[in-house]
This record gives C-alpha cells, structure tokens and sequence, in this order.
C-alpha cells in the first residue's frame, strides 16, 4: 500500500470541519489503498512566522523523495514559492475554500493571500477540494485547469431523524464562533422574533476569535437574549448528537462555505434548514429542504424564521425533504475514494 503523506498545520483534534475531514480522511484512506502519514506542521498557519516557514521547509526536506504529500489549504496556500521550489516531493492541495475568502479581511490582506495561494495551487501535482462551488472559484479566479481538481465532498455518518422539541422549537447553530459563520446576522434576526416561541442552541468554539465572542455576548446582552440562547461552546460525539435530536430546525447564516458538514449532518438528522445563499451552501441544502436567503440580511433572515417558526406544516415538509435527501448523502468511504484518485494522478 503505497504513502500518503498529509501535511496539517495545528492541533488535528480541533474541532473545526476542517480538522474533522482531515481526521476522518486518514481513517477512510486506507480502505481505498493509501496509507496516510501524518506530518504535523506549525499553528502559525495561514499567517506563519519566518519560524513557521523555515521549520515547514525542514519537514518538507526530511520527507522520502518522490514522496506524494497532500497539505491542508490552510497551510498549502500560505506557502511562498521558494519554500516549495527544488524540493522532489509531489505535492497534492487540499482546498476547502480559498484563503482570500475569508470573511474579515483587509484589502491588502485578500489581495496577498490570493496572489500567495494562486501561485502555491500552480506548484501542485493535482487539487483537491470539498466543494464544487470551491472548485468552480479555483478555475475562475486562480486559473487552475479544470482537469487538475477533484472534488471530495465530506461524508455524512447515517443518523436517526430528529425528534424535535415541541412547542417551542429550538433552533440548532452549529459552528466555530467567528465574523464568517455570521452569528452576529443571527442575534439581530432572532431579536426580531422575539415575540415567538423558541430557543435557540449553539454549539462550537468561543475561543477561536476572542474579539468576536465578545461582540456577539455583548449583543446577546443589549437584545435581552440570554435566557434564549444557550451557549454550549465547544462539543462533539454523542453530546452534539443529542443536540441534532433534540432540535426542530438548523440555523447558521454564514457568509461564505466551503461545503458546510454541519448542513449535512443536519440533513442526515431531517432538521428544515435556514441559512445564507452564499458559497457552497445551495449546493449543499437542496431548495425543498431549507430556506436560504441573501448574506449579511438580518431581516430576511428574520422572515424566514418567522416562516418557520409559524407554520409547522411548511416546517414538517422542509424536514421531510432534508430526511430524505441526507440518507443519499456521500459516505467517507465516498471520500477516501476520491482523493484516492487524485493521489493516483499526482506522481504521472
């Protein structure tokens, strides 16, 4: 069985999708005839320290020649050329979405990010990324030839349907508190439907963006919403199962996604879906399953919610549909055998 070599900057626990797929990646590749390898890389990344790039020089130097090596997007694209250049390595990209879309950026800051991942992506064997919608801005914005990129969707675990709350329904968040994931969009949608019934549960990390937190506790505050959204923070396996189970709908009004896994983990459990018609997220919740509305739009977000919220024969349709579509939703054995293919191509 041939050596993958999978570069990740960072802690691989997190509990981020990013960090999920690459853990879930490294269990299913051997199943479809690769042997991963893992080669931890600086935390620095997408802005390393000179240290940063120096000791990712080195590892790179240390791997077998020839060697195929598939580095998380994160890093990859944060790489300057001559850290790359004259090494026998075959590298392998893996994109969830482009660093210069990152939600919260400076002008300067999305311009250097994108020359910088621009150049690294020319320097790959072969791309791989989690989206089609990721791959469509590859081609258009970044010049990568079609055929170089192969789309490897997250699998979804299969999942009992939700079954609900009741009266009050509660409404699922689940992701990473930072600007992209649109939290703040949320409170002042949920503020507006404050004279409904529900609650609202939020599961990921506070800690990735301090600055943020602050501001969102600090509107959660001002709107008088903190008996109404319960801050779980950062939780997995069966305590963020019970959770699916436990709620009516999902809700995460991000401004940009690469694929969105919490979308089709909330598929696979039949929650209706509101979220933001940006990224990949209309590739990933079909039209009969959820309702999606434009980014950065408290108020049509808050009308959606409405909807929902008042209508629970549109509620149980919405559920329906998403039931129906996650038991269709790819595997990561489905996964594996993608990049599987990719790896394939990389030393030709």
């Amino acid at each position: 069985m041939p050596d993958v070599w999978f570069a990740i900057p960072g802690n691989i626990e997190t509990l981020t999708g990013g960090y999920i797929y690459a853990r879930r990646l490294i269990d299913a590749l051997p199943g479809a005839g690769w042997q991963p390898r893992l080669v931890p890389l600086p935390a620095g990344f997408p802005n390393p320290t000179p240290a940063d790039l120096a000791l990712t020089r080195h590892v790179f130097e240390d791997l077998p020649k020839g060697a195929v090596v598939l580095v998380d997007g994160l890093a990859f694209g944060a790489l300057p050329q001559n850290i790359l250049d004259g090494l026998d390595l075959r590298f392998v990209a893996l994109v969830h979405h482009p660093l210069a879309l990152e939600s919260g950026l400076s002008e300067a800051e999305t311009k250097r990010l994108h020359a910088s991942e621009k150049a690294a992506l020319k320097s790959a064997r072969v791309v791989v990324t989690t989206g089609p919608d990721t791959a469509r801005t590859l081609v258009s914005r970044y010049d990568i030839a079609a055929d170089k990129i192969f789309v490897a969707l997250p699998g979804t675990d299969p999942a009992d349907k939700s079954q609900g709350h009741g009266d009050a329904p509660v409404l699922l968040t689940v992701a990473t508190l930072t600007y992209r994931k649109g939290h703040d969009v949320l409170v002042r949608a949920l503020a507006s439907v404050a004279d409904l019934p529900w609650t609202s549960a939020w599961a990921g990390s506070m800690t990735r963006e301090p600055e943020t937190t602050t501001n969102i506790r600090g509107m959660i505050k001002s709107h008088n919403l903190e008996d109404r959204i319960d801050l779980r923070g950062e939780i997995s396996g069966d305590a963020l199962d019970e959770l699916y189970m436990r709620s009516d709908a999902f809700v995460l009004p991000s401004r940009h996604e690469g694929y969105g896994m919490a979308f089709a983990e909330a598929l696979a459990h039949g929650l209706p879906i509101i979220a933001c018609s940006a990224g990949a997220v209309p590739d990933t919740v079909p039209g009969n399953a959820g309702l999606l509305v434009p980014p950065n739009d408290p108020d049509a977000l808050a009308a959606a919610l409405r909807h929902l919220l008042i209508d629970g024969n549109k509620r149980a349709a919405l559920a329906n549909a998403a039931w129906t579509h996650g038991q269709q939703l790819p595997r990561w054995s489905d996964t594996a055998a993608t990049v599987a293919k990719a790896l394939s191509v990389a030393p030709s």
